[in-house]
């Protein structure tokens, strides 16, 4: 791994890794190469050892999730033939349902003659983000044009697709996740974020974000478009995509995502994969976020910021994947406890993280 600085924001692990009696790897909170400054409520993450990832339904990747009416996450994979036993044809957009709590997880395929696709890489249809809501699955689809909404009311057997696509930015969106089933939510919003490309395969140096009424996700007329926040901290809103402004920025570095809410903190946690340094892959990996490369965690007290660093490295441990997020189904009472999804190594990983909070109460004396 990268060398880091170490002070008091940094986890001082470097003397257990051997031994394996303390959760390993970094803090790189205060990287100066981070675009946000530190968190003022997680002073540090560390991470279970490797050898302690859940790994299962090796050859796919994706997994964006969402925590369902029915106590399971609802998934999708892409590229591959989901959990064992594998389904007979590699698929570009298949489903799957979660049950239980790492390390004990369980997946199940769900075959939707209405909703999987076939065609590798870009050539296909993959998910891209996915929501419950009042007992309805969301699914936002990637490499569609730019992207395309599909629904489904029983729990991802049937879907059924949008009339309309995002045909400017928004090339890979994903939902902002609550509670089970939409619980615990700000208000009657429902909140979608990308890079600011046409392409899911091109990252951009800043993210957007739109937001639609919760019970009208399915018509394009009622998204609207973050343009700014205003100086009293209330965010600016059109009904135009062209006047979208930066929700989030990072030069070069913005591309997929995973965001969800924390109830305990009060936080949004955004999980953002950096694109590499060579996107064209190399044969052994290199480049490839699946098996190498890193990330940031970047949380805020409201779904459009302010933004700052909870976590940040260009190259941690094990391959970060393409996408990540931190399921809320997965987080601890006390919300010290969290489990990384990641599409690292091309499986569904799971990979425990431990908080470390300023006190009291999560607050940092020098804050």
């Amino acid at each position: 791994m990268e060398s880091m600085p170490m002070n008091t924001s940094t986890l001082h692990w470097l003397a257990f890794v051997g031994s394996g009696l303390l959760l390993s790897s970094s803090v790189a909170q205060d990287s100066p190469q981070a675009p946000y400054p530190p968190s003022p409520v997680i002073k540090s993450i560390s991470w279970a050892p490797a050898d302690k990832i859940v790994r299962l339904a090796r050859g796919s990747d994706n997994w964006p999730v969402t925590w369902a009416d029915d106590d399971h996450l609802y998934t999708t994979y892409g590229d591959g033939w989901g959990f064992e036993p594998r389904v007979e044809e590699k698929l570009s957009l298949g489903f799957a349902k979660v049950g239980g709590m790492p390390p004990e997880v369980e997946g199940e395929n769900i075959r939707s003659a209405s909703g999987e696709q076939r065609g590798d890489g870009a050539r296909g249809r993959k998910g891209s983000g996915i929501l419950m809501i009042d007992g309805v699955l969301y699914l936002w689809a990637r490499n569609a044009g730019n992207s395309q909404l599909a629904w489904s009311e029983d729990h991802a057997r049937t879907w059924e697709w949008s009339d309309w696509k995002f045909t400017e930015s928004f090339g890979a969106p994903v939902f902002l996740n609550f509670g089970r089933n939409y619980s615990g939510a700000r208000d009657r919003y429902v909140y979608v974020y990308s890079f600011d490309s046409d392409s899911a395969y091109e990252p951009a140096d800043r993210m957007v974000m739109a937001r639609v009424p919760g019970d009208r996700i399915r018509e394009r007329d009622a998204y609207e478009f973050f343009v700014r926040t205003g100086s009293t901290g209330v965010p600016v809103w059109s009904d135009a995509v062209g006047d979208r402004g930066a929700v989030f920025e990072h030069a070069g570095q913005c591309y997929r995502s995973g965001i969800t809410y924390h109830p305990v903190l009060k936080r949004y946690l955004w999980v953002q994969i950096f694109p590499g340094d060579d996107l064209r892959f190399q044969g052994d990996g290199s480049g490839d976020p699946r098996f190498e490369g890193g990330f940031g965690v970047f949380d805020a007290p409201e779904p459009w910021g302010p933004w700052t660093t909870a976590f940040f490295t260009r190259r941690w441990d094990v391959g970060p994947g393409e996408t990540a997020s931190f399921p809320t189904k997965w987080m601890s009472a006390d919300g010290t406890t969290l489990h990384l999804l990641f599409s690292g190594d091309d499986h569904f990983s799971a990979r425990q993280a431990q908080l470390t909070l300023y006190s009291p109460k999560g607050v940092s004396p020098k804050h």
